[in-house]
Formats: structure tokens, sequence, C-alpha cells
């Protein structure tokens, strides 16, 4: 289990447009605001990219990057990615190696069934790498206001 303070574990993934991106891209430059998110195109997850969206340039003005992050496919990705205008890279943990490293890819009730997925988690990653906040079960209404005020 991940705790404030912790080294983020290291992750290198493709976007929603097939870049590479690295953790280790931004040590040094950036905080980096990494969301998790459980599906693309669903209405809670709509909601916070969102939300992220539009504070987005407010988070960089503080000197941090967002990136969102689902085990969606690139496809899936770059259709939400465009149907909403979301203005940050969505990558695409599809063997779940990243969640699973965060520790947010958890068992789940979903309708009386127990299935795993991931558990709506946010972490501020800061520029020397280590974890400077986490906002485990994330609550969409408000959240990425909550986390720019934490940067």
């Amino acid at each position: 289990m991940l705790k404030e303070g912790n080294k983020a574990p290291s992750f290198s993934v493709q976007d929603d447009q097939g870049r590479t991106v690295n953790l280790s891209d931004f040590a040094g430059k950036k905080d980096v605001v990494l969301f998790f998110y459980p599906k693309a195109d669903t209405p809670g997850c709509t909601r916070e990219a969102c939300d992220f969206r539009d504070v987005k340039q407010e988070i960089e003005k503080k000197g941090a990057a967002v990136l969102g992050i689902s085990t969606d496919g690139m496809t899936a990705q770059k259709k939400f990615r465009e149907k909403f205008d979301l203005n940050m890279p969505l990558l695409c943990d599809i063997d779940k190696k990243i969640v699973q490293a965060y520790g947010v890819y958890k068992e789940k009730n979903m309708y009386g069934k127990k299935v795993m997925g991931i558990e709506r988690t946010t972490f501020i990653i800061g520029k020397d790498g280590a974890i400077k906040k986490i906002f485990p079960k994330v609550k969409v209404e408000g959240h990425a206001d909550q986390v720019l005020a934490a940067l």
C-alpha cells in the first residue's frame, strides 16, 4: 500500500495518441497529478475528466502536469478525449501493471457482484518522484478543485 512520502512507482506507457509517456519525463521539472478512473466515457469518469480539463491551466500555473489513466485501450481513450475535448494525455494501462503498482485495482461490488476494477484515486507526485498527496476513493463532485487547492 503506497503512502504519502513513498517514491511513486515509475512507468512507461502509451497515451491515447500513441506517444510513450514516462513518469521520469517529469522528474525535476513538474509535479504530476495522476488521476485513475474506472472507464472512459462513463458518467462519473466523464465528469471527473471534464473537471480536470476545466482547471488544467490553473494546475499548470502551479507547476504541475495532469495525466488521466485507466485500463482502456488507445481507441477508447482517443474517442473519449476527442468527444469531450479533453486537454490532457490519457494513458492506456491495458496490461494493468500501473493500476496494480499504485494499488488502485481492487475488488469492487457492482450491482451485487464482485468484480475487479479501478478504485477512483488521484496522486500528486512531486518533482522529486515522491508521492505528495493521495486522494483515495474519490467522490467526483468538487474533486478537481480539491486537487488544485492541494498543489
